[in-house]
Order: structure tokens, then C-alpha cells, then sequence
């Protein structure tokens, strides 16, 4: 099962509808993985005692996990928080989520700065390169749970854009001009 994502229509409509251009315009997991940003399916039924999930980690060093409800009636304060979430930033490591249950979207800029929304379902396992800008939000259910995934201690630091001067997003740039000699905005 591969993970759906496409370039966003700008608009100021509610950031939790799909905001597919029309026609819609999809992007390929290799346009993903060229951003740095990687995807694994998992069984969501097996998130806690998955051998597979459990490789992952282990390769990765994935040594810190806990889940995080997201939903209007378990979280203090939730209408800031998905605030927050969806002023674009960056962070210092990877953002690594597993969605178990519910649904949302990840955002993230691609080399011309234009928005891709990728949709996050039960069982996919998305790994966001430090660096790299993004946002969070939920879609019109109001619900996801996600498993947060960390190398060693839980660090979750936004700096809100502009941070082109952050080492993070420096060593993201450097990155993508080796990789691919492009400009990145």
C-alpha cells in the first residue's frame, strides 16, 4: 500500500480539507524519497509487538517511543495546539510518526517552495528529514493516533520559518544541492 500525497491548492479554506488543485496533481513516492522524506507500511492492528516496527527501530536507532491522542476531547488547549502544529517549521532531528489509528496530513515544501500534502493513514510510518519545512494538521474527523518515534530522549523543538541560518536546515539544503545540484528555497 503506497502513502497518497499531491500538490495543495493555496486557499484559506479549513487546512483540514485535502486541498487538491484541479485536476489534481499527485506526487510519486520517488519525488518523496528525492525530499528526503521516507514511508514504510506497517500492520496498525500489530503496533505493539510488530517485529517489522521493530527492525525499523533498531536500524534507525529508534530508541524512544510514546503515542500521542490527538482529538478535541483528550487534549488541553487543542485548538492552539493545531495551531502550532500547522505554523510551518522545521526541527533540529527527524520527525518520525506511525499513525495507528485516524487520519491527518503532513505538509512539506519541495525544491520550487511548493507545498506537497501527504494524507497519513493506519499503518504508515513517515520519517521527515531534519531541516526540512513542514506543518501538521488533522483532517475533518478531528482524530489521529500517532506513535512518536525518537532517537534517545523525546526532543520536539519547532523553530518557525524563516531558519534558513539553522544548522538543520543548512546541512537539509547542502543535502539536496549534492544530491540533486539543485536551487533549494
Amino acid at each position: 500500500m503506497a502513502i497518497q500525497a499531491w500538490f495543495m491548492q493555496e486557499s484559506d479554506d479549513d487546512q483540514r480539507l485535502p486541498h487538491h488543485k484541479n485536476p489534481p496533481e499527485f506526487v510519486s513516492m520517488e519525488q518523496l524519497a528525492d525530499l528526503g522524506v521516507l514511508y514504510w507500511y506497517l500492520d496498525p492492528n500489530k503496533y505493539e509487538n510488530d517485529p517489522e516496527l521493530d527492525n525499523i527501530r533498531q536500524t534507525r536507532g529508534y530508541s524512544y517511543t510514546d503515542l500521542l491522542d490527538l482529538r478535541p476531547e483528550k487534549v488541553e488547549n487543542y485548538e492552539q495546539k493545531l495551531k502550532n502544529f500547522y505554523t510551518e517549521h522545521i526541527h533540529a532531528d527527524e520527525e518520525i510518526r506511525y499513525c495507528v489509528e485516524g487520519c491527518g496530513y503532513f505538509d512539506v515544501r519541495n525544491n520550487d517552495d511548493r507545498w506537497i500534502r501527504i494524507l497519513i493513514k493506519p499503518g504508515d510510518l513517515i520519517v521527515l528529514p531534519a531541516g526540512i519545512y513542514h506543518r501538521f494538521t488533522l483532517d475533518t474527523n478531528n482524530y489521529i493516533k500517532l506513535m512518536r518515534l525518537f532517537v534517545g530522549e523525546p526532543v520536539w523543538t519547532p523553530f518557525n520559518r524563516p531558519q534558513e541560518d539553522h544548522p538543520a536546515r543548512k546541512d537539509y539544503i547542502k543535502g539536496m544541492i549534492e544530491k540533486i545540484g539543485l536551487e533549494v528555497h
